[in-house]
């Protein structure tokens, strides 16, 4: 019997408000909900043989801790921080922990909107960084991770 292949395994981290997709400014952050966008990369994963898990907090402490849960676990990771984009050191800290690709993901264009949002605390750590592409941020940075 032919020995099973290990899947990779991708973490997604979303950010604060995110779980109010669909409902929350539509107009800018599109009319999916949270649940049909890690649905929709889920089922991606399943194509391009990667398990995907996914996470959503409001609480900045708790997506440290599941940052810090990652290292030696996951071989890449996808994160919306949202708001704790513009303001959070603890998750840039947090980040600079893994020895993993890491993809910044944005829904709306960060640079298009309030000066305020132009910062990222993070995109010096990140691999990469996607914003403005709406949903299909999500889904381009899953297909990247899985050719690096």
């Amino acid at each position: 019997m032919k020995p099973s292949k290990k899947r990779r395994k991708i973490m997604v981290i979303h950010g604060p408000n995110l779980n109010m997709l669909g409902k929350r400014e539509p107009d800018i952050y599109g009319k999916e909900t949270l649940e049909e966008i890690n649905s929709r990369l889920e089922n991606l994963g399943k194509k391009l043989e990667i398990d995907v898990e996914t996470f959503q907090s409001n609480h900045e402490g708790a997506i440290v801790e599941k940052i810090q849960e990652i290292s030696g676990k996951y071989k890449g990771l996808i994160i919306n921080p949202a708001a704790f984009t513009h303001t959070s050191i603890a998750i840039r800290d947090a980040l600079l922990l893994l020895d993993i690709p890491v993809i910044e993901v944005h829904l709306s264009n960060i640079y298009k909107r309030e000066p305020f949002r132009h910062k990222s605390m993070i995109a010096d750590v990140a691999t990469a960084q996607i914003s403005g592409f709406g949903v299909q941020g999500y889904i381009m940075a899953l297909e990247a991770i899985a050719k690096m």
